[in-house]
Protein backbone atom coordinates (compact mmCIF):
# COMPACT_ATOMS: atom_id res chain seq x y z
CA UNK A 1 0.00 0.00 0.00
CA UNK A 2 1.46 3.05 -0.57
CA UNK A 3 1.17 5.91 2.34
CA UNK A 4 1.23 9.48 1.90
CA UNK A 5 3.67 11.34 4.18
CA UNK A 6 3.15 15.15 4.51
CA UNK A 7 6.12 16.63 6.82
CA UNK A 8 8.54 19.06 7.16
CA UNK A 9 11.62 20.62 4.69
CA UNK A 10 13.31 21.38 8.06
CA UNK A 11 14.00 19.09 10.83
CA UNK A 12 12.62 20.99 13.83
CA UNK A 13 14.84 21.52 17.38
CA UNK A 14 14.29 18.63 18.75
CA UNK A 15 16.25 15.02 17.64
CA UNK A 16 12.58 13.22 18.59
CA UNK A 17 11.33 14.39 15.38
CA UNK A 18 13.71 12.94 13.57
CA UNK A 19 14.06 9.66 15.74
CA UNK A 20 10.23 8.72 15.56
CA UNK A 21 10.20 9.77 11.66
CA UNK A 22 13.09 6.69 11.16
CA UNK A 23 10.41 4.61 13.80
CA UNK A 24 7.43 5.16 11.51
CA UNK A 25 9.33 4.60 8.17
CA UNK A 26 10.92 1.25 9.57
CA UNK A 27 7.82 0.18 10.27
CA UNK A 28 6.56 1.08 6.68
CA UNK A 29 9.20 -0.97 5.53
CA UNK A 30 8.90 -3.71 7.52
CA UNK A 31 5.08 -3.75 6.34
CA UNK A 32 6.18 -3.70 3.00
CA UNK A 33 4.22 -0.30 2.40
CA UNK A 34 5.93 2.16 -0.05
CA UNK A 35 6.24 5.84 -0.25
CA UNK A 36 4.53 8.80 -1.43
CA UNK A 37 5.78 12.28 -0.33
CA UNK A 38 7.09 15.81 -0.91
CA UNK A 39 9.86 14.97 -3.10
CA UNK A 40 12.47 17.04 -1.25
CA UNK A 41 15.71 15.84 0.32
CA UNK A 42 15.58 18.45 2.78
CA UNK A 43 14.59 18.07 6.69
CA UNK A 44 12.09 15.32 7.60
CA UNK A 45 10.86 14.41 3.97
CA UNK A 46 14.65 13.50 3.19
CA UNK A 47 14.89 11.40 6.43
CA UNK A 48 11.79 10.21 5.31
CA UNK A 49 12.56 9.13 1.51
CA UNK A 50 16.42 8.46 2.56
CA UNK A 51 15.20 5.18 5.40
CA UNK A 52 12.79 4.17 2.67
CA UNK A 53 15.22 3.67 -0.07
CA UNK A 54 18.04 2.77 2.29
CA UNK A 55 15.38 -0.21 3.18
CA UNK A 56 14.60 -0.98 -0.92
CA UNK A 57 11.17 0.42 -0.63
CA UNK A 58 9.30 2.28 -3.87
CA UNK A 59 9.38 6.32 -2.93
CA UNK A 60 7.55 8.64 -4.81
CA UNK A 61 8.18 12.39 -4.89
CA UNK A 62 5.43 14.69 -6.08
CA UNK A 63 7.12 18.60 -6.07
CA UNK A 64 5.92 21.83 -7.75
CA UNK A 65 8.04 23.06 -10.41
CA UNK A 66 8.33 25.82 -8.58
CA UNK A 67 9.75 24.34 -5.27
CA UNK A 68 11.95 21.61 -7.19
CA UNK A 69 14.50 24.24 -6.26
CA UNK A 70 13.89 25.45 -3.18
CA UNK A 71 12.99 22.40 -1.68
CA UNK A 72 16.16 20.56 -3.14
CA UNK A 73 14.75 17.99 -5.16
CA UNK A 74 15.67 14.15 -4.29
CA UNK A 75 17.19 12.48 -6.85
CA UNK A 76 17.18 8.90 -5.57
CA UNK A 77 13.71 8.39 -5.98
CA UNK A 78 11.61 5.59 -7.91
CA UNK A 79 9.76 8.24 -9.48
CA UNK A 80 9.86 12.31 -9.25
CA UNK A 81 6.68 13.85 -10.88
CA UNK A 82 6.54 17.19 -11.47
CA UNK A 83 3.79 19.24 -11.01
CA UNK A 84 2.57 22.98 -11.75
CA UNK A 85 1.55 24.04 -8.14
CA UNK A 86 0.37 23.22 -4.81
CA UNK A 87 -3.16 21.52 -5.75
CA UNK A 88 -2.10 19.77 -8.13
CA UNK A 89 0.73 18.05 -6.16
CA UNK A 90 -1.77 17.28 -3.17
CA UNK A 91 -4.32 15.91 -5.68
CA UNK A 92 -1.69 13.62 -6.91
CA UNK A 93 -0.45 12.30 -3.79
CA UNK A 94 -3.67 12.10 -2.68
CA UNK A 95 -4.88 10.00 -6.19
CA UNK A 96 -1.86 8.04 -5.59
CA UNK A 97 -2.19 6.75 -1.44
CA UNK A 98 -4.14 4.89 0.42
CA UNK A 99 -2.94 6.50 3.76
CA UNK A 100 -2.45 9.96 5.01
CA UNK A 101 0.12 10.66 7.67
CA UNK A 102 1.15 14.18 9.19
CA UNK A 103 4.67 14.34 10.75
CA UNK A 104 5.28 17.64 12.45
CA UNK A 105 5.78 20.50 9.50
CA UNK A 106 4.92 24.06 9.50
CA UNK A 107 2.13 25.78 7.67
CA UNK A 108 2.33 23.69 4.78
CA UNK A 109 2.20 20.29 6.09
CA UNK A 110 -1.05 20.78 8.04
CA UNK A 111 -2.54 22.55 4.73
CA UNK A 112 -2.29 19.07 3.09
CA UNK A 113 -3.34 17.24 5.96
CA UNK A 114 -6.27 19.38 6.47
CA UNK A 115 -7.27 19.00 2.54
CA UNK A 116 -7.04 15.29 2.58
CA UNK A 117 -9.36 14.93 5.84
CA UNK A 118 -11.51 17.20 4.22
CA UNK A 119 -12.14 15.38 1.01
CA UNK A 120 -12.01 12.12 3.15
CA UNK A 121 -14.78 13.50 5.19
CA UNK A 122 -17.05 14.77 1.77
CA UNK A 123 -15.86 11.36 0.06
CA UNK A 124 -13.67 12.75 -2.63
CA UNK A 125 -10.92 10.53 -1.20
CA UNK A 126 -10.63 7.74 0.40
CA UNK A 127 -7.92 6.40 2.98
CA UNK A 128 -6.99 6.53 6.91
CA UNK A 129 -5.96 10.25 8.50
CA UNK A 130 -3.60 10.03 11.09
CA UNK A 131 -1.45 12.55 12.93
CA UNK A 132 1.80 11.49 13.69
CA UNK A 133 1.87 12.94 17.08
CA UNK A 134 5.46 12.75 18.14
CA UNK A 135 6.08 14.68 21.48
CA UNK A 136 2.73 16.33 21.66
CA UNK A 137 3.32 18.18 18.33
CA UNK A 138 -0.57 17.72 17.36
CA UNK A 139 -2.19 18.39 20.99
CA UNK A 140 -3.50 21.22 20.02
CA UNK A 141 -4.98 20.51 16.57
CA UNK A 142 -6.60 17.60 18.27
CA UNK A 143 -8.02 19.86 20.87
CA UNK A 144 -9.65 21.77 17.91
CA UNK A 145 -11.12 19.01 16.52
CA UNK A 146 -12.83 18.04 19.55
CA UNK A 147 -13.74 21.42 20.01
CA UNK A 148 -15.58 20.98 16.59
CA UNK A 149 -17.73 17.93 17.95
CA UNK A 150 -18.52 19.97 20.93
CA UNK A 151 -19.54 22.82 18.93
CA UNK A 152 -21.84 20.81 16.62
CA UNK A 153 -19.44 21.00 13.57
CA UNK A 154 -17.91 18.39 12.86
CA UNK A 155 -19.76 14.98 13.87
CA UNK A 156 -18.54 11.79 16.25
CA UNK A 157 -18.32 9.52 13.30
CA UNK A 158 -15.95 11.48 11.29
CA UNK A 159 -13.91 12.73 14.00
CA UNK A 160 -13.19 9.26 14.30
CA UNK A 161 -11.75 9.32 11.18
CA UNK A 162 -8.97 11.09 12.40
CA UNK A 163 -6.29 9.73 14.64
CA UNK A 164 -3.76 11.59 16.58
CA UNK A 165 -0.94 9.08 17.62
CA UNK A 166 2.63 8.51 18.31
CA UNK A 167 2.07 4.60 18.96
CA UNK A 168 3.32 2.51 16.04
CA UNK A 169 0.97 -0.24 16.81
CA UNK A 170 -1.96 2.05 17.78
CA UNK A 171 -1.28 2.86 14.20
CA UNK A 172 -1.15 0.34 12.48
CA UNK A 173 -4.37 -1.30 14.07
CA UNK A 174 -6.56 2.23 12.08
CA UNK A 175 -4.87 1.21 9.15
CA UNK A 176 -6.01 -2.16 9.07
CA UNK A 177 -9.69 -1.43 10.43
CA UNK A 178 -10.33 1.64 8.76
Amino acid sequence: MNIAIFCGANLGVDALYKEKSIELVDWMASQEHDLVFGGGKVGLMGVVADCMIAQGRKTIGVIPSFLKELEIAHEGLNQLIVVEDMHQRKAKMMDLSQVFIALPGGPGTLEEIAEVISWVRVGQCQGSCILYNINGYWDCLKMMFDQMVDQGFLTKQDRGKILFSDDIDEISCFIQND
